[in-house]
């Protein structure tokens, strides 16, 4: 394979570098001897990592991988490069210091097509390890990012290279799955075209979502977590987990040390309340909120003409934070969420758990327009432009009236026939109990935090039914990686997702077919409640 130099890797974030046939992703692949993580200008695309735990589970690399990833297809490859490293950011008008692909926020789309090859490399120009998560794909287990899991993390230096086939249109995004990591820079767009594509629309824009506060006034995600939790130490999260700095080291009391706490102000929220969430509407108070990595004073401008249609892929990066979104003076249509399609539906504004996705068309209006995304209970919002004329930029505190209009909430979306599961009974159901408050910081699954060495077991081809309770005060936006769920109701299958929102005393039933063999995790993906224990992994029985 093709290697890289240190001077290729930092000249660009991530380089298309063509396309070819699958050559690996099969049964015949070399594989590193276990422990080998690669190093600068050396590839690996398969390993045989082996987590610890119980025995009689699929691990990542095993045959029953390998063969149903060999059912995927093996379409042109498709390669891309990203670097991981430290860099100032632009966010408009002011500069940080924080990690990134490259010097981009968000790092630069990697845009494929269904039923190509992903080669994608990551190279880890940072001081700590990492890995690199492809969230919202079905891909095979070894290619998954979970750091202590489904391969050893990517050291300071070395480089990575995940292959897999991605047969599933929609928008994904990629992120790093180590530590506080996500809540940096550490995040792009993941589009994956569909070549029969039944939508009719003149342009697209990919509108990225995030809550900021890494790099100012001394502020770290690493830190703001030691903040929630009082000092004590960050969760053991297993092999590689990301917590190679400060953050790590812990006195003997088990409270972390002098050095290991933010040099920055109290970032944690008090006094928040979301009328739609039913609870606080998080645990942090961040000083900025971004769409597509810029400020509401400096906005991204999205230029169109009037009378076109617009697809708007809607992501939220964000780490502790739902947006409600909303484009001032027009009504959007949802075509999808999670990359799933739904019967098309009109709505006002969306409410977009952290990690969600939607799909919306909207036909371009005469003027300037702002898209809105509130930060749910937080009094504060992000802001970017739909510009078609002339006229002056909205102001920073615009509140477009849609924003109080119609909300669809995901439960009463409609699966497109295409995907829709079909109303088969359940062969194993389970309950799991979202556990913890905030005094305590203490997040986990039924009152047990996370560990590399538990499973939640299923077996290949049953439908599985999972009742998820939430027992807190606090919603959840729970991610189950490797497959996507229905939304379950009283008569049918609901919409197909890979993340959905449990609110507080409330409980969501999901269904889904255990298609997908080997480890997955499934979390929550506010980043500091899944960094305080509430991870478990559903495990494959051989």
């Amino acid at each position: 394979m093709q290697k890289y130099t240190r001077r290729t890797l930092l000249g660009a974030s991530i380089v298309a570098a063509g396309s070819g046939v699958l050559t690996a992703c099969s049964g015949s692949d070399t594989r590193p001897e276990a422990g080998a993580t690669g190093h600068r200008g050396s590839k690996h695309t398969v390993g045989n990592f082996v987590p610890k735990g119980p025995k009689g589970y699929v691990n990542p690399s095993d045959p029953e991988v390998v063969a149903v990833e060999k059912k995927r297809g093996a379409g042109p490859v498709r390669k891309f490069t990203l670097t991981a490293t430290e860099t100032s950011l632009d966010l408009g008008g002011r500069t940080v210091r924080s990690w990134a692909y490259g010097d981009a926020l968000p790092g630069k789309e990697v845009r494929i097509t269904a039923g190509d090859v992903l080669e994608l490399t990551l190279a880890n120009h940072l001081r700590e390890s990492t890995t690199l998560h492809s969230h919202g794909v079905r891909m095979r287990c070894d290619m998954d990012g979970v750091p202590g899991l489904t391969q050893y993390s990517i050291k300071p230096g070395a480089d990575y290279t995940y292959r897999f086939a991605v047969p599933h249109p929609g928008t994904y995004w990629l992120h790093s799955h180590s530590g506080m990591q996500l809540d940096r820079g550490l995040y792009a767009p993941l589009i994956v075209e569909d070549p029969k594509e039944p939508l009719a629309y003149d342009k697209e824009w990919v509108v990225v979502l995030d809550d900021w506060l890494d790099g100012v006034s001394g502020s770290t995600p690493d830190g703001v977590l030691s903040q929630l939790r009082g000092g004590k130490a960050p969760m053991d999260m297993g092999e590689g987990s990301g917590h190679h700095g400060p953050s790590s080291h812990k006195s003997a009391d088990g409270h972390a040390s002098p050095s290991s706490r933010s040099a920055g102000p109290s970032r944690v929220l008090r006094g928040s309340h979301s009328r739609i969430l039913h609870s606080m509407g998080g645990n942090v108070d961040y000083p900025h909120y971004l769409v597509n990595g810029r400020l509401p004073k400096a906005p991204s401008v999205f230029r169109a003409r009037r009378g076109e249609r617009i697809r708007l892929r809607i992501i939220n990066a964000g780490g502790d934070t739902a947006f409600r979104v909303a484009l001032g003076g027009h009504e959007m249509t949802v075509t999808h969420t999670d990359g799933y399609p739904v019967e098309h539906t009109k709505t006002d504004a969306l409410l977009i758990g952290m990690a969600e996705r939607y799909d919306v068309l909207v036909t371009a209006k005469d003027g300037v327009f702002p898209l809105v995304a509130m930060a749910e209970g937080k009094d504060a919002r992000a802001l970017a432009v739909l510009r078609t004329g002339s006229g002056e930029n909205p102001p920073p505190t615009a509140h477009p009236d849609e924003l109080e209009g119609r909300i669809v909430p995901a439960r009463r979306l409609v699966p497109h026939e295409s995907v829709a599961l079909n109303d088969d009974e359940p062969d194993r159901e389970m309950r799991i109990k979202l556990t913890g408050n905030m005094k305590d910081f203490d997040w986990s699954f039924d009152h047990e935090p996370y560990s590399i060495e538990k499973r939640v077991p299923v077996r290949e081809g049953e439908r599985v039914r999972v009742s998820l309770i939430n027992a807190t005060n606090m919603w959840h936006p729970v991610h189950l990686h490797g497959h996507t769920f229905a939304l379950t109701g009283i008569d049918a299958a609901g919409a197909r997702k890979d993340t959905a929102h449990v609110l507080p005393h409330r409980k969501i039933v999901i269904d889904f077919y255990a298609d997908n063999p080997g480890l997955w995790m499934l979390h929550c993906h506010n980043q500091y409640h899944s960094e305080s224990g509430m991870m478990t992994i559903l495990g494959y029985r051989k």
